[in-house]
């Protein structure tokens, strides 16, 4: 099965798999990794970051890392760039196999991480309150994934599960189908297509 295609789902916050970072100096909650076995395209994580410490490399890998909680985290890289992530939700994309130090600002931070291979997919995070309703597309080439920030938010007619704060939807590729999203607080929405989509 192709990754994008997989089934359309809600994953409860209680779910995620956490794990220690690849360079062991660090914890990461997996939310959602495609495909699920073997080598993976697409993997969405949340980082708890209790200390400084130097971030694992992932090579042929691009990073989107967004400041969920704590009073903010500096992004040292080898090349002598620095960016502080500072509340609320500031973000920065990077490539996986840049050699960067993490430094805590004013105590330990939780930040959602979007890896994709840059060989197989594409990605954009987009930041959004949610007031009402907002809708969705899956598409042949175009999935989405959906990570309720604050809030509740429901689906129109049950399709899937409601997301309570900190939950996850994925809406897979497909035939082109309407998710309607509706419910109060703010989110995260990534759209997700082959590398050689536009």
């Amino acid at each position: 099965m192709d990754a994008l295609s997989t089934p359309s789902h809600v994953i409860p916050s209680a779910r995620y798999q956490r794990e220690r970072w690849r360079n062991g100096l660090g914890w990461t909650r997996e939310i959602l990794r495609l495909p699920a076995q073997g080598e993976w395209q697409l993997r969405l994580s949340i980082a708890e970051i209790e200390q400084d410490a130097a971030f694992s490399a992932f090579p042929g890998v691009e990073r989107e890392l967004v400041l969920l909680q704590g009073e903010g985290l500096r992004l040292r890289f080898a090349d002598g760039r620095c960016t502080t992530l500072v509340p609320p939700y500031q973000r920065l994309r990077f490539a996986g196999e840049e050699a960067v130090d993490g430094e805590l600002v004013d105590g330990a931070t939780q930040d959602f991480n979007l890896m994709w291979r840059r060989d197989r997919l594409a990605a954009e995070l987009l930041h959004r309150p949610l007031v009402g309703s907002l809708l969705f597309f899956s598409e042949p080439q175009a999935a989405w994934a959906i990570h309720l920030l604050a809030g509740q938010a429901a689906f129109e007619d049950d399709v899937l599960p409601p997301l309570a704060a900190g939950d996850t939807a994925w809406l897979g590729a497909g035939a082109r189908r309407r998710f309607l999203l509706q419910g109060g607080g703010e989110l995260l929405a990534i759209r997700v297509t082959p590398a050689d989509v536009r």
